[in-house]
């Protein structure tokens, strides 16, 4: 069974009225618990639980020192094209987008590798826009052989594979894959994407399994939120996690919480996720998953991801560039516009007042 069938027992289900009956006394019980169940996250993203925020991150503080002491990994993306087949209403790399495209060359990746190596980075993520026959997989290969000889961990972030595909990447040095639902409600998912292959809902939801049975040891998942509501959103994600680390137990799961940025399009979200939409997620899932991975990216400003700090995050992004070729002159434009421009040695700065310890080698590199 996937996941995409373990979701359907929440087809109809009323998060509204489930979350209007959350008491007060509801929330105290939970946090007294050990371990959570699904309806206990979903309580916790709860406008009643919203209240007892400063509890649910006290705990969220002491459940993430104990299994990640006060290691924050920094890692930085790499973009090598924005050619897209895919038209997404929200994406600035959208087909229908009228943006200048590029795909990188193989010199070019290694300038960019130089700089990025250069900051001290020794994890990256490589993304492309879904074009497989702009970026095929021959050229995909390539991408990772250069940047493993930059950076000891190389995750993707790239149109879905088949599993034969993630081997032949993993053959090449990716230990790890980053890939968003978007959207966990299958209607509005459809209506958002509405050429291409990303059209097809199943498909996209059933990508990590794939690569986690090619043996990938990251698998990372996250909805951008706004598209829909945040408690089923945030709720979906969670579980699908939980579904991820049940099945494959020797990976690391990771979980990120985009929300919309300005991009090219002038796409507006749906619904408009504060700050402290952000924290109470982050803290709910952390308790509801002890052993994950909390990611924060440049998407945020840097006085969120400041305060973000304590709340459970083990990993986040340092001097972002979303250009196609951004660290090596001037690339084209960007997937979005980066909300937090401090370089690593900022962000190094600023995680040490927090009195946290900034790792730039990921320490599950075996």
């Amino acid at each position: 069974m996937s996941f995409y069938d373990a979701k359907k027992k929440y087809d109809g289900f009323d998060f509204n009225k489930f979350s209007a009956d959350i008491t007060g006394t509801d929330i105290e019980t939970i946090l007294a618990k050990e371990t959570l169940s699904e309806t206990d996250f979903l309580a916790l993203l709860s406008p009643e639980a919203k209240k007892h925020i400063e509890n649910i991150a006290r705990k969220a503080n002491l459940t993430a020192a104990q299994h990640f002491g006060k290691s924050i990994l920094l890692y930085a993306p790499l973009y090598v094209s924005n050619f897209c087949t895919n038209n997404c209403a929200y994406c600035g790399f959208s087909t229908n987008n009228n943006i200048k495209r590029k795909v990188l060359t193989f010199e070019e990746i290694e300038k960019n590798c130089k700089v990025v190596a250069g900051y001290g980075i020794r994890h990256i993520l490589l993304l492309t826009g879904e074009s497989n026959t702009k970026t095929p997989i021959e050229y995909l290969k390539k991408c990772v052989e250069i940047l493993r000889n930059y950076f000891e961990s190389v995750d993707i972030e790239v149109y879905p594979l088949d599993e034969n595909g993630y081997k032949l990447l993993g053959d090449c040095g990716a230990d790890g894959l980053t890939v968003y639902q978007e959207t966990y409600d299958e209607e509005i998912y459809k209506s958002l994407h509405t050429n291409g292959a990303k059209a097809d809902y199943a498909y996209r939801l059933e990508t990590c399994e794939r690569a986690g049975r090619a043996g990938y040891r990251n698998l990372n998942v996250g909805a951008l939120l706004g598209l829909n509501d945040f408690v089923s959103e945030i709720f979906f994600a969670g579980l699908h996690a939980e579904y991820l680390q049940d099945t494959f137990p020797s990976a690391e799961i990771g979980m990120s919480f985009p929300r919309i940025r300005p991009a090219a399009g002038g796409f507006r979200p749906k619904t408009i996720i504060t700050d402290s939409d952000i924290v109470q997620a982050m803290c709910a899932v952390r308790l509801f998953i002890n052993r994950i991975n909390l990611t924060v990216s440049t998407r945020e400003s840097r006085s969120l991801r400041n305060n973000l700090i304590p709340l459970g995050i083990t990993k986040m992004s340092a001097a972002s560039s979303t250009a196609v070729g951004g660290y090596a002159g001037k690339g084209s434009e960007g997937q979005f516009k980066i909300n937090d421009t401090a370089s690593v040695e900022e962000v190094k700065r600023m995680i040490y007042e927090k009195g946290y310890q900034p790792v730039l080698k990921d320490w599950l590199v075996f």
